[in-house]
């Protein structure tokens, strides 16, 4: 299986390329018609939820900036 990559876009999308698969809540897999890059909403305006269809085009606005995360707390 190959990385799967995914990049949070400033002012947009998180896009996920690569093997992946996505589930919903229930378990049930979304049908990707053979997709290996497709874009997931941040912004929650998407009418194709979750996934992108351009909504949040000057309608949300977060700066995408890595970071490190606290280290984990042991049990």
């Amino acid at each position: 299986m190959s990385k799967t990559k995914i990049t949070i876009n400033s002012n947009g999308s998180i896009k996920v390329e690569g093997e992946f698969e996505i589930l919903d809540k229930s378990g049930a897999q979304y049908d990707l018609g053979g997709r290996e890059i497709i874009a997931l909403c941040r912004c929650g305006l998407s009418k194709n939820m979750p996934f992108c269809d351009g909504a949040h085009k000057g309608n949300f606005e977060h700066e995408a900036i890595a970071f490190a995360l606290p280290q984990k707390k042991q049990d």
